[in-house]
Formats: C-alpha cells, sequence, structure tokens
C-alpha cells in the first residue's frame, strides 16, 4: 500500500482504504484514511496518467498533394 504524510498526527503512515484518482489536471493522486486518527490523506503520484484510448479508427493521413 501507499504511504502518505499525515498532517494531524505529524508523521507517516500508510494510507488505509485507499483509491487511485485522476485529478482535474491529469495527474495520479492516491486517496485514503489515517490509521490513527482517521483524517483524510492524499498522495499526489507522479506523471500523468494514460490518456482513454480513443474509440473508432484513427484519423485519414494527409493525402498527397500534385
Amino acid at each position: 500500500m501507499a504511504e502518505g504524510y499525515c498532517v494531524k498526527c505529524k508523521a507517516k503512515k500508510e494510507i488505509v482504504d485507499a483509491v487511485e484518482e485522476v485529478m482535474k489536471n491529469g495527474r495520479k493522486a492516491i486517496k485514503g484514511k489515517c490509521p490513527t486518527c482517521g483524517t483524510v490523506m492524499f498522495k499526489i503520484l507522479g506523471g500523468k496518467a494514460a490518456p482513454a484510448p480513443a474509440s473508432g479508427t484513427p484519423p485519414p493521413s494527409p493525402s498527397p498533394q500534385s
């Protein structure tokens, strides 16, 4: 499981009930609770989330000009 910093306990703890989310800016994060006090813990993960695969066919390639 992920480890995060609890601002209420002022210590690094294991995140309980962790759920991976995607923020509005496209980055991944983990949200869960502190095992000691129950405060919500939030940890931002590195890198952007992978874009969803486009449905349908790929866009047509440009045709050569004569």
